[in-house]
């Protein structure tokens, strides 16, 4: 089953504000360069748009700066398209960029998975970009290397195709009527993925559908803590979204506040099921979208991050 389903008005309104994730779109097997901009030291110029064109990290030492969603990446590390327990998906968007913690903890993760889940490999579909910053278009967070999305779609025994990797939809594994996850897709050994992931001590949260954590909250194990971790979003109806915490080498990341007390399962979840916001009326106003950031609006380090030298073709710096 394809992720093919309308997505309720105003998760698609939210979504859309704050550069929504599009993991389901599909990629290019000729991806071109873009052009080059005819100004861009011009102070106006959307940061979005000088990240978007850095193809290859900064020659720096590894560290995210800023926040989750307003910020960089400095030597940034490549998960490798292929792994002995994952794929890299959407290689085209040249996302499978990371803090070398990420690409760690993701690498541990896949190949747990498999010996302790019985999940046959992860299909990895976007982290950051070279340099992180803000994306041209997708996500409003993914920009420090500590963000990674992972489909709920269970790694194929065979190495997929570049067209595959391109063009294959993830699994929906939410229901058609949003309220719980669909019986015949849904399998315990996706709870025990995302169970595993939460368990992981450098997890800070993991987002996923309201639907996937209401079947999550069904766990009866006597250790409910790890559930405090995964915390319902919008979409993320056919991937889980982890972030770590910030890395101890990295004193310029913004650490986001802990996850509140408690497994999360009570009247903060019930909200996610009512009628008003599975079926919100559309709204007659315009969308107001925000103005792009420019390289003003990010952290100081970040200019330097985007005029360093490229890895491939300078001695790393400190």
């Amino acid at each position: 089953m394809t992720a093919n389903r309308r997505w309720p008005w105003a998760a698609l309104v939210l979504l859309l504000a704050c550069g929504g994730a599009g993991a389901q779109d599909l990629g290019t097997l000729n991806p071109k360069p873009l052009p080059p901009l005819a100004n861009p030291d011009d102070p106006s110029t959307p940061a979005k748009e000088l990240f978007g064109r850095k193809t290859e990290p900064a020659a720096m030492q590894p560290r995210t700066i800023g926040f989750y969603s307003h910020g960089c990446l400095a030597g940034g590390v490549a998960l490798p398209v292929n792994g002995p327990a994952w794929q890299v998906m959407r290689l085209s968007r040249n996302r499978n960029w990371g803090h070398p913690a990420l690409i760690a903890l993701l690498e541990k993760l896949a190949t747990k998975a498999r010996a302790e889940v019985g999940w046959p490999g992860l299909l990895v579909g976007d982290i950051s970009q070279p340099r992180g910053g803000p994306m041209l278009a997708g996500h409003a967070s993914h920009q420090v290397g500590l963000d990674a999305d992972i489909w709920l779609t269970p790694m194929p025994e065979h190495e997929l195709t570049r067209k595959e990797r391109e063009e294959m939809s993830a699994t929906v594994v939410v229901a058609a009527d949003r309220r719980d996850v669909d019986p015949a897709v849904w399998t315990p050994a996706h709870a025990g993925l995302i169970k595993l992931a939460a368990q992981m001590p450098e997890v800070q949260r993991i987002f996923v559908n309201a639907a996937i954590k209401k079947a999550l909250c069904r766990d009866k194990g006597s250790n409910r803590t790890w559930l405090r971790k995964v915390r319902p979003y919008w979409g993320h109806d056919y991937h889980f979204h982890i972030r770590i915490r910030c890395p101890s080498d990295s004193p310029s990341c913004t650490a986001q506040a802990p996850v509140p007390a408690g497994d999360g399962c009570g009247k903060k979840l019930a909200w996610w099921f009512r009628e008003s916001v599975l079926h919100p009326r559309p709204s007659k106003a315009p969308v107001k979208r925000r103005p792009p950031r420019t390289m003003a609006a990010l952290p100081p380090a970040c200019r330097t991050v985007l005029k360093a030298p490229a890895s491939s073709s300078a001695k790393l710096e400190e």
